[in-house]
């Protein structure tokens, strides 16, 4: 379609440039040239507009913080686990080990249902709790963007294991009763890499909807997915996953680019799913009790591992300056063609990135990271401090980071942010942002208010692994 509307411009510019350049042609000749380069100016005109690639901004985000009810401590953690009626001595702990070496600081956040003594776990508290956190990062990016909720055209919510019906969309539409005509999707058992995931969705969606406003919203529900029995590679998810959630605002208009504090410049995702051990590392399932939960495999950081070289293998060369790419080629020549037996070359991702917002899977996951990616402390802040402070709230937790990043003052104009989330699947999905202004500190509405000067703090290192049991 495209190479036949170009020869049709081409034809139509030879015609044109015969019948002016002869001086018998009549009037009406004139007048018919006139009219087809009229006419396919037009067309060339439409297919620009409709073709063109159109830019999607980041207007706000907000990212929820549970109110003091919801404030838990790992002594309470380990209190309440004495007390839920399932776990044996041995599992009692296997938590008090896992939480120790987690990276995961005193304080952190979980639902009223799950501090209940007993834990009150319900389909009710359930869906009381995703309200609670969906409905409080709206509101509070509603108050920041000024945005109104009818002038939203496309909705995409992702939570991994609490899929009510009515959808959770659905109650995002009638709690802020959004307009009959809006796209709304529903993302679910995508796990923890959902969030970026979902962001490259509604830029897609965005592309073909031209001056709209996308909203969207991710969480994980933590009443509704705790394990109940004593497998231990089950048990993780219970010591590692918090409760939170986000909210985004996307926009298509162009006049949203001078109040907006980002763009959107690149996405990218990376799904490894055809491979068996990639596919069940992890897991839900019921366990030799029936019980049903999340199990995470021994490989999973292997699976990680080789899931981000096949990533960034696809992300260097968008993103990398020349030198980069010219230092990984020969590194590439002298393995492969010459055989000489060196190192694969990592690329210098700090050369394409100022800030890092990598999803907090967990200490070992970040260590993980760090090394592979040969990143410096700096860089790792951001992901290490939101563990600490939030622990993992899944899908949501890059935003969590972001705020970090603004509350400290780092974003500057032109800065560009590396978003990276890792999910069951197994994928690995990315989205790059590009500051458009210099972000201020917020000095409020954003979930590091009244603390951030505490951060960052002295992480303890993981203890040595015992033989002895």
């Amino acid at each position: 379609m495209n190479n036949l509307l170009y020869l049709s411009l081409l034809a139509g510019a030879a015609a044109s440039a015969y019948y002016y350049g002869s001086g018998e042609e009549s009037s009406l000749n004139r007048r018919h040239s006139l009219i087809t380069s009229f006419c396919l100016a037009a067309a060339f005109t439409y297919h620009y507009l409709v073709r063109r690639t159109r830019y999607v901004f980041l207007v706000d985000f907000a990212c929820f913080k549970p109110g003091l009810s919801c404030l838990c401590t790992t002594e309470m953690i380990l209190e309440r686990a004495k007390h839920v009626g399932f776990l044996s001595e041995e599992s009692l702990k296997l938590v008090a080990k896992i939480l120790d070496r987690s990276g995961l600081g005193p304080k952190t956040y979980l639902p009223e249902g799950v501090l209940h003594i007993p834990p009150k776990l319900t389909f009710d508290e359930a869906r009381k709790e995703t309200d609670t956190v969906l409905f409080g990062a709206v509101d509070e990016l509603l108050e920041k963007t000024g945005v109104q909720s009818k002038d939203i055209g496309i909705l995409v919510v992702n939570c991994c294991l609490f899929n009510p019906t009515p959808s959770l969309s659905d109650t995002i539409v009638n709690h802020y009763k959004l307009r009959g005509n809006i796209l709304t999707y529903d993302l679910s058992g995508m796990g923890c890499s959902a969030g970026v995931l979902a962001v490259d969705f509604a830029k897609q969606l965005l592309q073909v909807h031209p001056n709209s406003y996308a909203l969207v919203l991710s969480t994980e529900n933590e009443t509704s997915s705790i394990y109940r029995g004593n497998n231990p590679s089950m048990m993780l998810t219970n010591c590692l996953f918090r409760m939170g959630g986000s909210a985004a605002l996307l926009s298509s208009h162009p006049s949203d680019r001078c109040r907006s504090k980002y763009q959107l410049i690149h996405t990218l995702r990376t799904h490894v799913g055809a491979d068996d051990n990639s596919y069940k590392c992890v897991f839900q399932e019921e366990d030799e009790a029936h019980k049903v939960g999340v199990s995470l495999s021994k490989e999973l950081m292997n699976v990680a591992r080789d899931a981000l070289k096949i990533h960034i293998t696809s992300l260097g060369p968008v993103v990398l300056p020349i030198s980069e790419k010219v230092k990984f080629v020969v590194n590439f020549v002298k393995r492969k063609f010459l055989k000489i037996m060196i190192e694969a070359y990592v690329p210098n991702f700090t050369l394409a990135f100022d800030h890092f917002c990598i999803h907090t899977g967990g200490r070992a996951v970040l260590d993980r990271m760090q090394k592979s990616l040969e990143l410096d402390d700096w860089h790792m802040e951001p992901s290490r401090m939101t563990l600490y402070r939030f622990g993992n709230t899944s899908s949501s937790s890059v935003w969590y980071e972001l705020a970090y990043c603004e509350a400290k003052g780092r974003v500057k104009k032109g800065d560009r942010v590396w978003q990276m989330a890792f999910g069951s699947g197994f994928k690995v999905n990315t989205a790059v942002w590009v500051a458009l202004k210099n972000i201020e500190p917020p000095l409020k509405n954003t979930p590091w208010r009244d603390e951030i000067d505490d951060f960052p703090v002295k992480l303890n290192p993981p203890k040595p692994t015992s033989n002895n049991k």
